[in-house]
């Protein structure tokens, strides 16, 4: 077999590989961001803000749940956590509602259970949590009035990142009751056009790292990743991934749901259980992240923020590993994550993207008759949130 031959082999695997995990994942997908445009057609941000005022247990729990119903896109979720911090939230349930928006939403939670097992799904929504609580006690020990007053000035500049558009529009129904603002012609108008914003602001980071995932899959041998990974070395391959998962995940480039397929390929490697969940919460500190932390609160709190986000998304991979582990619940014997090849035939994945495919037309239908595209123009354009609402009120 010539060179280029052998190369094209070898990309039609990768992109076979990355088909098959599209595939497995679609319908998912299409369910979370649709539950998630349905809480944000109910829920509005300046509620948001108000909810949030203090770094107090209960608010934190609020935080959390609020983060979980929100959007799942990492750029998105950090751009909101800005804006709520601007309109007089607390700082550190900012960050909590940042950590949950991206980690503790119900599509990662499906997709991780589809791919690699529901004990990731487990492990995930309890390791955020813990991770909040972890924050939340370095922030009072470590973060002082000084830098926080700091990030506040460089926070009011708005000087522009990554989806503050996106975070500026209410698009939630306000009236009635919770079902009635759902079922009427309002509530699935903005429904649509919350669905359609979700996946415009996602669908790089999904085809990003479904597209790395099937290249490592296909063309890094596994004997690679077990001696990166210490896989001959059970206890030092435990200590050694939570503290190597972030540094994998801030260099991957890929956030939010993005980092599920390489997961998968990361656990088939010989990742550690609790390296996974590592990985997987450090989309919040990929290196195009961290420099929107330093436009939005200043080279300091970028700095603060890393050093604190890493070591407690290391010392909650470090809890989860170990709990996990006391319950008998970290999986054992032959990985066999989800990195498939292209494969499409009549069965339960099949009938359900089918049936969702059908879902996510109507709703695209609907937000391209209600003025939908001209919101969409404004994902970027942080002064959005003065005229974005406008556009869902209509029948």
């Amino acid at each position: 077999m010539t060179p280029i031959a052998a190369l094209g082999g070898g990309i039609l695997h990768a992109l076979r590989l990355s088909f098959g995990m599209t595939w497995e994942i679609l319908w998912a997908l299409i369910l979370g961001f649709a539950l998630s445009a349905v809480v944000q057609s109910v829920v509005s941000k300046a509620e948001m803000t108000r909810l949030l005022p203090d770094d107090r247990p209960r608010t934190l729990v609020i935080a959390c749940g609020l983060g979980a119903a929100s959007s799942s896109c990492s750029y998105a979720a950090v751009a909101l956590a800005r804006s709520l911090f601007r309109k007089g939230a607390n700082f550190t349930a900012a960050m909590a509602f940042e950590i949950a928006s991206t980690n503790l939403v119900i599509e990662l939670g499906i997709i991780l259970a589809l791919l690699i097992g529901w004990q990731f799904t487990l492990a995930e929504f309890v390791g955020g949590p813990i991770m909040v609580v972890l924050l939340a006690v370095v922030f009072r020990t470590f973060l002082r009035p000084p830098l926080l007053d700091l990030a506040k000035r460089q926070a009011e500049k708005a000087l522009r990142g990554q989806m503050e558009g996106h975070a500026a529009m209410d698009m939630s129904v306000s009236g009635g009751s919770i079902w009635s603002r759902i079922t009427s012609a309002r509530g699935f108008t903005a429904i649509s056009h919350s669905f359609v914003m979700e996946w415009a602001a996602i669908i790089r980071d999904v085809v990003i790292g479904l597209l790395i995932a099937g290249a490592l899959a296909a063309w890094v041998p596994n004997s690679f990743w077990q001696g990166f990974f210490l896989v001959h070395h059970p206890v030092l391959a435990k200590l050694w991934g939570p503290l190597v998962g972030p540094v994998v995940s801030m260099l991957s480039f890929v956030c939010s749901i993005g980092n599920v397929p390489l997961a998968a390929v990361l656990w088939n490697g010989g990742i550690s259980f609790g390296g996974v969940i590592a990985f997987i919460f450090a989309d919040l500190i990929i290196l195009p992240i961290l420099n929107i932390y330093r436009k939005y609160y200043g080279a300091r709190m970028s700095l603060f923020l890393l050093a604190t986000f890493a070591a407690t998304m290391a010392v909650a991979g470090y809890v989860v590993e170990i709990v996990f582990g006391v319950l008998h619940l970290v999986p054992t014997g032959p990985r066999h994550a989800k990195v498939l090849e292209s494969t499409v035939h009549l069965n339960y994945t099949s009938v359900l993207n089918i049936v969702f495919l059908v879902v996510a037309a109507v709703l695209v239908v609907r937000f391209l008759r209600t003025g939908g595209p001209a919101m969409l123009k404004q994902m970027d354009d942080p002064n959005a949130g003065e005229h974005g609402h406008e556009h869902h009120h209509g029948s």
